[in-house]
């Protein structure tokens, strides 16, 4: 009999062991597309209302040097979710920039994927929005280590339907049926044309749902945008709303669905479990005009090298955790989430191949400086420019869109970003110990990069 109630005791105590072990943090990234540096309130842009993402960089962190790695849509969201170059898994191209309907190609299954090494350790995985990595069945979220996906396979203005208005004509008053875009359930279309005037509410239902239904344990949700990627739609609520018109219609709801998203993680008492990243993929498209958004005080954007395309807004979001109102600037980029959240996780980070994510806990917990001293980059599959600390080279350069050819620069054009951040002024002439060392660098660099098969060129 004391055995019997030795054992019971043993097992009570073990159970509620088990029970107090803090449950690993949920992981939920926030990506739009074409977000523009300035596009937001706390980011110094005057119109925009944005008060939810407001509240989060003063009740969490934002980083003023943030960067991705790609200056378009395909390349970059390889990037987030591997930690990687998109070089080196073959998500980059100088012809074909992104992936479109007609592509073969898509992330290699040989590419682990955060969601994968998150799954690895039992969370829940959800990827809500636009996918861009490969639209075929062997390429989809779904088999990409995502346990559920609700969204668009490519960008909102592909598939154009045969009657719609020609060129740029289809942007100024568009319409949802004028693109043949597919919404997907998992791997079943469940909407084509997608309701495109919906889309962002839908995403952030999807979301809150799936919080909800995971919150009993450890959960990542890639949430993605489809916006403000040209066309724009937004929901009847935010019709005609803001000041900045439709551009800051899409931005404002945009807003709302990361106010609601917060929420959700408060209501259900598991906001101080939960880390949130927010962020966008590449620069404003800026030859659309007031369609398109803008990067600030930095110069060019969508499709340049120049800081505009590739330094985005970000903000992290971790109560009791991140130091309220925390302003970070040291360099960071969009592949140091993976490794961060893997790390957060208790995952194993990939150890097979080069990982070019840094571990960003330092920087997130207030407890030492940024990882990272360089930044690349890549306008396909060449190197453009590189950033060291406060100077960046451009080897290449050449406007996001247009006719104008890509320039060589020898020597390289050089800007000491933390006094220009607009890269106006070249100090080449004078900081040539600089040059040369950069150059090194890049020559190290390539030694690191191996053929592979190009996934957007197949």
């Amino acid at each position: 009999m004391r055995l019997l109630l030795l054992c019971t005791a043993l097992t009570l105590l073990f159970s509620q062991a088990v029970l107090a072990q803090p449950k690993k943090p949920n992981v939920v990234v926030i990506f739009c597309d074409d977000l523009g540096y300035g596009d937001l309130g706390c980011y110094g842009h005057p119109t925009i209302r944005t008060p939810n993402l407001d509240g989060m960089a003063r009740d969490g962190m934002k980083f003023t040097q943030f960067y991705v790695a790609a200056p378009v849509c395909t390349p970059s969201r390889a990037a987030i979710l591997t930690g990687r170059l998109p070089i080196r898994s073959g998500m980059c191209s100088t012809k074909r920039r992104v992936l479109f309907p007609n592509s073969n190609g898509g992330l290699p299954p040989s590419e682990i994927t955060l969601a994968e090494a998150l799954r690895n350790v039992g969370y829940a995985t959800a990827a809500i929005g636009k996918w861009h990595l490969g639209h075929l069945p062997a390429y989809l979220p779904t088999k990409q280590g995502f346990d559920y996906y609700f969204g668009i396979p490519y960008s909102n203005d592909m598939d154009r339907a045969a009657n719609a208005p020609k060129g740029r004509d289809a942007f100024w008053e568009p319409k949802s049926e004028y693109w043949n875009v597919p919404l997907l359930r998992n791997e079943d279309v469940v909407e084509r044309p997608a309701d495109q005037t919906t889309i962002t509410k839908r995403y952030t239902e999807e979301t809150v749902s799936f919080i909800k239904k995971s919150k009993s344990k450890s959960f990542f949700v890639y949430l993605a945008h489809s916006m403000p990627h040209v066309p724009l739609f937004t929901s009847k609520a935010f019709s005609g709303k803001s000041p900045r018109g439709l551009y800051g219609d899409v931005i404002e709801e945009i807003d709302w669905s990361v106010g609601q998203v917060l929420q959700t993680l408060r209501d259900e008492k598991i906001d101080k479990n939960t880390i949130v990243f927010f962020t966008s993929d590449n620069g404003p498209w800026l030859i659309f005009g007031n369609h398109g958004g803008s990067a600030g005080l930095l110069r060019e954007g969508k499709g340049s090298t120049w800081d505009g395309g590739m330094r985005e807004p970000a903000l992290a979001w971790w109560p009791g955790t991140i130091k309220p109102g925390s302003v970070q600037t040291g360099l960071a980029t969009s592949m140091d989430i993976f490794t961060t959240a893997s790390l957060l996780a208790g995952a194993e980070v990939p150890d097979d191949r080069v990982i070019d994510g840094v571990d960003m806990r330092p920087m997130l917990f207030g407890t030492g400086r940024s990882k990272r001293d360089k930044v690349w980059f890549y306008r396909g599959t060449e190197i453009y420019a590189v950033r060291k600390g406060s100077f960046k080279a451009h080897l290449i350069t050449k406007p996001g869109y247009g006719r104008a050819k890509a320039e060589k620069h020898e020597p390289p054009i050089l800007h000491n970003l933390d006094m220009d951040p607009s890269e106006k002024i070249d100090v080449a002439g004078w900081q040539k110990e600089v040059i040369a060392d950069i150059m090194k660098e890049v020559e190290a660099h390539k030694k690191t990069i191996k053929p592979v098969i190009n996934q957007l060129e197949r």
